[in-house]
């Protein structure tokens, strides 16, 4: 599957390693970076979304995305693992979900672009027996962008190739995930909402959170493979 993530900001706060570690299938443990554990909410614009070597697949090419994100390890390879992605294409919902296993949820959503090149962002979740979970916010970057330097937190959590999840019946699979280094600036940010952690039955994130703000890039996500029994 190859796509292109645009418009996209990390927002990272310090979170308590237990809590995470208890939504967790066995086989997986929370990744920290000098001894913390921390929980990303990411939005962005999801475009040109389509199978490799082929044109996009109509009313799925285009849509904006929002996850809820921490950092694992299966003890050999640092991952990305995911609470819950909210999307604003039904299509795009039911193909991760059967496909990945991924918690993708339907969810109304907004995003434009503001003066100084920033953009608001708003997103209802509407998935049908989901708890609600809103979010709604202002970001953009301020300075130039460039790699995160090597050893440091933002490159610990921002370049990360592959993801984990669990099927119904909690086996792991790892995919792959293929695209050129980040180039991040640091980030401005106006919350008004974010009820992502609770609606997920997590407590809530609390304090200010790093922002750091992405400039384009194209990716390349390859199929599941199992890697518990």
């Amino acid at each position: 599957m190859a796509m292109r993530w645009e418009k996209l900001a990390f927002l990272h706060w310090p979170y308590p390693a237990e809590d995470i570690q208890s939504r967790l299938p066995a086989g997986l443990a929370v990744d920290r970076f000098d001894g913390q554990a921390w929980i990303g909410v990411v939005p962005f614009l999801m475009n040109r979304v389509r199978l490799r070597g082929l044109f996009p697949v109509p009313g799925t090419a285009r849509f904006p995305e929002l996850n809820l994100r921490t950092y694992v390890t299966d003890g050999k390879k640092p991952g990305v693992w995911f609470f819950s992605l909210d999307a604003a294409n039904w299509l795009a919902v039911r193909g991760a979900r059967t496909l990945f296993h991924l918690p993708y949820f339907d969810a109304r959503m907004r995003l434009s672009e503001t003066h100084h090149d920033g953009v608001e962002y708003e997103s209802c979740r509407t998935h049908r027996g989901s708890s609600r979970a809103r979010f709604r916010a202002r970001y953009r970057a301020v300075g130039s962008s460039g790699r995160a330097p090597l050893g440091s937190l933002e490159r610990w959590m921002t370049e990360r190739y592959c993801l984990y999840t669990a099927d119904r019946i909690d086996r792991i699979w790892r995919g792959e995930i293929d695209h050129p280094p980040w180039q991040l600036a640091r980030g401005e940010l106006e919350i008004d909402v974010n009820e992502l952690c609770e609606g997920d039955g997590l407590p809530e994130a609390e304090g200010k959170p790093l922002v750091h703000v992405a400039e384009p890039l194209d990716v390349v996500a390859w199929p599941l493979e199992r890697i518990s029994p």
